[in-house]
């Protein structure tokens, strides 16, 4: 296992009107995080906020591509990006106790904060397919080339870590300075994880490691 502090890229925000970030994705060119009533839009060049759609946002968010997918309490929705409409609403694993979101391999990954469990489940009926097992507790999840990497926030310390998807053994831990919280986890695809804190309105890049 290989442990280094975190390589803050970039720093975001605070964002007005938003207490504090949850769930994080990208789209390709934004950013978006829920602020708990709301999805906004963020553009990672300028850090200005272009957009907000109307829906409750109080952990993960992901985007297959195509749609934006949000937990909102007890529920996934699924939303369409242009029109800010819901389409449709599917179980979160956890029923309320749920975090991080990410999509991979066709479907949507889940964290559970407390159990420290990621579930793999069906994007249309929300069926569980199979668990992964931390030993931390999980905030944000996502996946790049192949590899799983989850947010963790545990006794005032807060870190972003690469687990093994079939065994939960982590791999790699980037540690993240004191008093830092990370909520929402979401790779561009490239060498930037993008960080919200769920203590405060900013969010962060930081390096993923060659």
């Amino acid at each position: 296992m290989k442990r280094s502090p975190a390589n803050i890229i970039q720093e975001y925000g605070p964002f007005p009107g938003v207490e504090r970030v949850h769930g994080v994705t990208y789209d390709g060119q934004h950013v978006w995080f829920a602020t708990g009533d709301s999805l906004k839009a963020m553009d990672p060049a300028s850090g200005k906020t272009l957009r907000s759609i109307d829906v409750p946002a109080h952990a993960g968010t992901a985007f297959d591509g195509e749609h934006l997918f949000q937990i909102a309490e007890d529920r996934i929705q699924k939303i369409d990006p242009a029109t800010g409409r819901v389409l449709t609403t599917i179980p979160a694993p956890g029923g309320g106790a749920d975090s991080g979101l990410a999509w991979a391999e066709g479907t949507l990954w889940v964290g559970q904060y407390r159990e420290r469990k990621i579930h793999q489940i069906d994007p249309q009926t929300g069926a569980i397919l199979r668990t992964v097992q931390s030993n931390r507790f999980v905030t944000g999840v996502t996946w790049v080339d192949g590899e799983l990497w989850h947010g963790s926030w545990e006794d005032d310390q807060s870190d972003v870590r690469r687990i093994d998807p079939l065994t939960g053994e982590t791999l790699d831990i980037l540690e993240m300075p004191a008093g830092v919280g990370v909520s929402g986890v979401e790779s561009d695809g490239a060498n930037r994880f993008f960080c919200g804190d769920g203590a405060n309105s900013k969010l962060r890049a930081i390096r993923r490691p060659k």
